[in-house]
């Protein structure tokens, strides 16, 4: 067999070393855009903060191809697949034959519809080279300017911001981290920055740069300007699907997968930030964008397609982070519709700073939102993943000190 992997992140990686484990012989490829060793991208904003050096990325050693026998081909990326030849075309025009595909190609930053964008010192966060050129303008920069409060925005704001640079950060929306916890805890968010001395501009966007070569400054949304010699952009980012043909294979936000991770064309599977699959909680299709769903999808990936069938539950949304003294736990559903469907119960201790928010649906816990104290996050996740019902009080749910003794299930 010829196994074909389009991407080398950790859901590339996880199902490359699936396939050697079943398969000892067959061939396996594996295509990236980059041209270095599989490393962690959700830790290179350790990196801009200066916490951690790049040679602490990596995720696997220089000699990770060679230890399973797998072809990299790197600094490639598809320009697109003939589906009925099973051939892919590079964008240097070489072609790469496979048996079994695996589309594990990520996502890309989301563009912003700026005609001044390209002046230099404007930079997507998305990947080690990004990071990379930012502390090269580092040494001169003096104010910043970060797009977007979700998590790769304020990253970026916190990590310049611990260099002592002086940040900006226009949000669209009311609130930080607003895909990712409800007006509350980013209430509580919103003022911790504000607090360590990021200026948070909400409810504002940029419509323009300034600058002849290099930016400094920038057009905001209410008519005013802000100066800036660095601009980060963290808008979120869209599934890396340019390439495959939609007339062949099913794409909605992201590729459509069944619970194989099988798209619907036979021999072709999609796993990690790309695919697009059941959320056990909203019951419907969803791309859950975050690292240990791209482990689980592409170690069931990769046991398909070197012949164990095995199925995928669901993906499930989840996030454990620190924002400077605010520890922060989202899994879940946890902004549902305001829906008779669905019962909220919190509670917010502004003595001791902390909050926390459950979402149910009948008696199952489908979302839930921990600000400080979040020590039950990993029973109440737990129990988010595996559907248990809820047979206790509800509002036991809340205490900071819940066990499993505690649950009666």
């Amino acid at each position: 067999m010829n196994h074909v992997i389009i991407g080398n992140g950790i859901a590339g990686v996880s199902a490359a070393e699936s396939i050697r484990q079943l398969d000892g012989s067959g061939s396996i490829f594996m295509i990236s855009d980059e041209t270095v060793v599989p490393y962690c991208r959700p830790m290179i904003s350790l990196v801009l903060e200066g916490v951690i050096s790049p040679a602490k990325l990596p995720i696997r050693d220089p000699g990770f191809y060679e230890a399973l026998n797998i072809t990299p081909v790197l600094g490639s990326r598809v320009a697109r697949m003939d589906v009925d030849a099973k051939i892919l075309i590079l964008s240097d025009g070489k072609t790469l034959p496979f048996d079994t595909l695996l589309i594990a190609s990520g996502a890309d930053p989301r563009p912003i519809k700026v005609s001044t964008a390209h002046l230099s010192n404007i930079f997507f966060m998305r990947n080690q080279h990004q990071v990379l050129k930012m502390l090269e303008a580092l040494p001169q920069t003096r104010h910043a300017l970060v797009l977007g409060g979700g998590l790769v925005g304020f990253k970026a704001a916190c990590g310049l911001l611990h260099r002592g640079i002086d940040v900006t950060m226009l949000i669209r929306s009311g609130y930080p981290l607003s895909l990712q916890v409800d007006e509350i805890a980013g209430g509580m968010i919103l003022a911790e920055l504000t607090r360590r001395g990021l200026n948070v501009r909400v409810g504002m966007e940029v419509t323009g740069f300034k600058g002849t070569d290099t930016v400094t400054g920038a057009f905001l949304s209410d008519g005013s300007e802000v100066s800036c010699d660095l601009v980060i952009i963290g808008k979120g980012v869209l599934p890396s699907v340019s390439f495959v043909p939609r007339d062949r294979i099913q794409v909605d936000l992201g590729i459509v997968v069944d619970d194989h991770l099988e798209t619907t064309c036979p021999g072709i599977f999609a796993a990690g930030d790309v695919a697009e699959f059941m959320d056990i909680t909203r019951k419907t299709r969803w791309v859950n964008a975050i690292w240990p769903e791209a482990v689980a999808q592409g170690r069931i990936a990769g046991m398909n397609m070197a012949g164990r069938r095995v199925s995928h539950k669901g993906s499930l949304s989840r996030n454990v982070i620190r924002i400077f003294d605010l520890d922060i736990l989202a899994a879940g559903w946890v902004n549902a519709p305001d829906d008779p469907r669905f019962t909220v119960l919190s509670e917010h201790n502004r003595r001791l700073n902390t909050y926390r928010r459950l979402v149910f649906e009948g008696d199952r816990l489908i979302g839930a939102t921990l600000v400080n104290r979040i020590e039950t996050g990993g029973i109440l996740t737990a129990m988010i993943q595996n559907e248990i019902p809820v047979r206790v009080s509800k509002r036991k749910l809340l205490e900071p000190h819940l066990s499993l003794k505690s649950l009666t299930f």
